[in-house]
Formats: C-alpha cells, sequence, structure tokens
C-alpha cells in the first residue's frame, strides 16, 4: 500500500513537472494533477490489457511500437474525462506520454516492492 502511495506521488510530480516544461500540456492544480494520476493509473489497470488483447496482432505486427498508440490513447482518454487536465495536439499527447513513461520507469527503480 505504502508503496502504491509513493508510485502515485512520483506520478503526480511527474506530470506537474512535465506540464510546466513540455509546451501543449495544461494542468490546472496539483489536485488536477494527482486525479491524472489517479485516472492514468485506473485506465493502465484495467482498459489497457483489454487493448493490448485486442490489438495483438498489429502489435506483432508493428514489433510493439503499436503500444505507443495505446499509450497517446490512454493519455488523450484522460483529457477528455477531466476538465482540469488539456492537451493541444495529439504530437504532444505522444511526447507526454513517452516522457512520462520512461520517467516513471526510471523514478520507480528506486521504489522497493
Amino acid at each position: 500500500m505504502k508503496n502504491m502511495l509513493i508510485r502515485l506521488l512520483i506520478t503526480t510530480v511527474l506530470i506537474v513537472v512535465l506540464a510546466h516544461f513540455l509546451p501543449g500540456i495544461h494542468v490546472d492544480t496539483i489536485k488536477a494533477a494527482l486525479i491524472v494520476a489517479v485516472v492514468l493509473g485506473l485506465l493502465n489497470t484495467f482498459l489497457k490489457p483489454v487493448l493490448v488483447f485486442f490489438t495483438l496482432p498489429i502489435t506483432v505486427f508493428t514489433l510493439g511500437l503499436f503500444l505507443l498508440v495505446i499509450n497517446v490513447g490512454m493519455v488523450l482518454l484522460a483529457d477528455y474525462l477531466i476538465d482540469e487536465f488539456r492537451i493541444d495536439s495529439i504530437v504532444n499527447a505522444f511526447v507526454f506520454s513517452v516522457v512520462l513513461s520512461l520517467s516513471q520507469w526510471f523514478l520507480n527503480l528506486f521504489v522497493k516492492d
């Protein structure tokens, strides 16, 4: 439980930092960033495995690159669901998704299971 909260806080901080440095990403408040982190976590937990399963042939054909499209879709869905979180274009969503994923991976290396 403690690790989950630490990972959620890491994601929240990353969202705030990325919104500050990346153009086209807008988060109004820290509370909105926390909501975005929770929504992205829930979408990645429940919806992403279903999408990965149904798009498995195209994912195999593209050697896994289609997973980037699914990640961008998750970010755009979070943008649609949360009013205080806005993304200007799909390119901004792609950059945000890639940088957020890589940053989460790196920082979560320091959180023990």
